[in-house]
This record gives C-alpha cells, sequence and structure tokens, in this order.
C-alpha cells in the first residue's frame, strides 16, 4: 500500500478529512428512508443533478488540459449527471435548467482526484440506496432508477481503480495536501447545497 513521506495512507486520510460532510449529507438526504416518497426524492436527485453537473464541468476543463491523467483514471466512464437527469426524467420530472453550486477550480491533477473521491465514493453507498429504492412502493414496478449503481456489478472494480490511481499519484510525488482539500471542499460545497433538503423534510 503506497505511502507518502508522512507516511499515512491518502485514502485514510481523505475518509478521515470528509467524514463529518459525508455524514451530513447521508442524514440530509435520508435515502435509507423506508417512507421515502416521489416528491422527496425528486427534490433530492434534482440537487444532486445540479451538483454532478456542476463538478463535472469542472473535471471537463481539467480533464482538456491533463487527457493522459484523465484517461488513467477513466474519467470519460465516471460521469453521472446524465444518469441523474434520466431518474428524472424517469420520476416524471425534467431536471431544472437553473441553479448550481459554486466549486472551487479544478486546478490540476492532485484536485481532481480530491473532487473525484467525493463523487466515487458515494457509488459504493449507492449501491445500497439502489436496492432500497427498488423496493418503495411508491415508486411503482416499471420505475428503475441508474444514477445511484453507475457501475454495477463493477462497482468494486470501479472504486479499486481508483484507488490505485489516487496512490500511484502520491507515491510518484503528487500532492497529498492538495488533494485531501479538494474532497473536504467537494464535501462541503455538497453538504451546503443538500441542506434546504433536510430543513424541508
Amino acid at each position: 500500500m503506497p505511502r507518502h513521506a508522512g507516511g499515512a495512507d491518502v485514502l485514510t486520510e481523505l475518509r478521515t478529512a470528509t467524514a463529518v460532510e459525508h455524514e451530513q449529507v447521508e442524514s440530509t438526504l435520508g435515502l435509507m428512508d423506508p417512507h421515502l416518497g416521489r416528491d422527496r426524492l425528486v427534490a433530492v436527485l434534482t440537487r444532486l443533478h445540479a451538483f454532478w453537473t456542476a463538478a463535472e464541468a469542472g473535471l471537463d476543463a481539467w480533464a482538456r488540459r491533463s487527457p493522459a491523467d484523465a484517461e488513467t483514471v477513466d474519467w470519460s466512464r465516471r460521469r453521472r449527471a446524465h444518469l441523474f437527469a434520466a431518474d428524472l426524467w424517469a420520476l416524471g420530472a425534467a431536471p431544472p435548467d437553473g441553479g448550481s453550486p459554486e466549486l472551487p477550480a479544478v486546478e490540476d491533477t492532485d484536485q481532481a482526484l480530491g473532487r473525484l473521491y467525493v463523487l466515487e465514493g458515494a457509488t459504493l453507498g449507492g449501491t445500497f440506496i439502489a436496492r432500497h429504492l427498488a423496493t418503495l412502493p411508491t415508486l411503482g414496478p416499471d420505475v428503475r432508477l441508474g444514477a445511484f449503481s453507475p457501475y454495477g456489478t463493477e462497482t468494486g472494480a470501479m472504486w479499486h481503480a481508483f484507488r490505485r490511481v489516487t496512490r500511484d499519484r502520491v507515491a510518484a510525488g503528487g500532492d497529498p495536501a492538495r488533494l485531501v482539500a479538494a474532497a473536504h471542499a467537494t464535501f462541503a460545497v455538497l453538504a451546503d447545497w443538500c441542506a434546504p433538503i433536510g430543513a424541508s423534510a
């Protein structure tokens, strides 16, 4: 397991640095609520669609500047904003045109991996969310949502590949502090952006 000069594994640092915001987002969204209704689910998906759209725009700008690094992490396969849009359409709700969070610019690959840590980490818990949503009677048997489990049976492999790229980046001289700071900033924006959902619950 590659470690940087300070001796700590960067994935452990990432998990520790974002733990509070991670818990806050999960609590606010309430996606594992057995009584989750369609209206609230639409509100959650609307917020997540806007966040992912903004987050991916920053990563797209980075990918244009650093195409080799983007290919190494398989960025083109990791986009999900369009899946949130498709889920909204499946629920009879159009993705909104206006309103999105302001995220810091992604200046380099360290910051890109920090942002991706937040986006990719969501796919792990997302598999449980997807299974739960499939049991909700309010959605009906014909609604199949895809944004929470974009990789299906390859979820574990995609997460493992991301972790390997991130550790390799640090081992090759990447800046773990910039990586962790970018992840924390991304999670903080996500928590703030989703907060109104909790307030209206």
